[in-house]
């Protein structure tokens, strides 16, 4: 966990990412990656670097065969990597949370073409709040009636459910700001906020479902000191995005490879069905564009009315100024996101 990233990390980053784009771009098969130029897959890890390389592998492989490109991948460590990454152009395709999708589209980067299918029913990935089964602090209303008293870990500002949807739903309704409100606030990844808490180091960690069964797996004796006081509505779905100046040609056999992954019968499809699962992706990957970001613009609106509607203001005017900014803001993006409108370069061979 940390408060800011360093220059020795960055470094080691980029080694890392060097070392991880090797060793996948040989994955996809020696005479693939001589004779096409790579495309670069841009993910966070969900556990650590080699699990993910293991689970998004046998997709990346398959697709990039589909395509005739072989697919190399950018697996960042943190949220702020990863962004660097894609405004440097580093990234051609990436498996976005909603505030890097939604930066990344407002920027005219990069473009959605498919998102995680979801099932009907009731919600199967939910944001939630941890804390240890025993006291001092195991409920809801201790937490919120005085935050100051307690030790929170969270996720980065642009992790949906390690930031967005707690502050949203929870904190901000309830006057309180994630960020500031708290005795100390230590940031870190859902594994590593999960650890904090069961281990003494922090009293409540925000986290998910997803990770949070996961987190049972792995760590089942910590998992058990665990309980669930929170949970809010089912977070928006991740997208699968791709550079903004990706050649239509390409972009189609991406799309089509993706939405078709898993849905066919026998032995192969079976084995990506597998693959998917162990992807938290089921459902597999449905068509989509832009406007399959509506639900995180609106999560980012809620977010921002409500931290100005409990700021501390000099004078109405600049409250009511800051207010009529956002509303502005929201509906320039909500006519972006809907009309797939974007300002970018002219299309390239990549």
């Amino acid at each position: 966990m940390r408060h800011a990233g360093s220059l020795g990390r960055a470094r080691a980053l980029r080694l890392a990412l060097s070392l991880l784009v090797a060793v996948w771009a040989c994955a996809a098969g020696p005479a693939l990656a001589q004779s096409k130029t790579p495309l670069r897959f841009g993910v966070l890890p969900v556990g650590d670097l080699v699990e993910s390389r293991k689970n998004w592998e046998p997709l990346w492989a398959d697709v990039g065969r589909q395509v005739g490109r072989p697919v190399v991948a950018l697996s960042a460590s943190n949220y702020e990597a990863l962004a660097h990454a894609i405004q440097r152009n580093e990234v051609d395709i990436a498996f976005l949370p909603g505030k890097m999708a939604l930066d990344a589209v407002s920027s005219g980067q990069m473009k959605v073409i498919a998102q995680v299918n979801r099932r009907d029913g009731p919600a199967e990935h939910q944001a939630v709040l941890i804390t240890r089964k025993t006291p001092p602090l195991n409920g809801l209303d201790a937490l919120l009636s005085a935050p100051d008293r307690w030790i929170m870990a969270r996720g980065p500002n642009q992790s949906v459910s390690g930031y967005v949807m707690p502050q949203t739903q929870l904190f901000l309704p309830n006057g309180i700001d994630i960020e500031t409100r708290f005795r100390n606030v230590v940031i870190g990844t859902h594994q590593e906020t999960a650890l904090a808490v069961a281990n003494g180091v922090a009293d409540v960690a925000t986290n998910n479902t997803t990770d949070l069964e996961r987190f049972r797996r792995q760590f089942p004796v910590e998992a058990e000191r665990l309980q669930i006081i929170w949970r809010s509505q089912t977070t928006p779905a991740a997208q699968i995005l791709v550079r903004s100046d990706m050649s239509p040609s390409v972009r189609r056999k991406l799309r089509d490879a993706l939405t078709g992954y898993g849905r066919q019968a026998g032995p192969d499809g079976a084995r990506q069905r597998e693959v998917l699962r162990a992807l938290n992706s089921s459902y597999g990957y449905g068509a989509a564009d832009n406007s399959a970001l509506q639900p995180a613009a609106q999560l980012e609106y809620e977010m921002a009315r409500q931290r100005a509607l409990s700021a501390q203001w000099t004078s109405t005017a600049a409250k009511t100024a800051r207010l009529d900014r956002i509303e502005k803001d929201h509906a320039r993006l909500t006519s972006l996101l809907r009309s797939g409108s974007e300002s970018v370069p002219a299309a390239s061979t990549r």
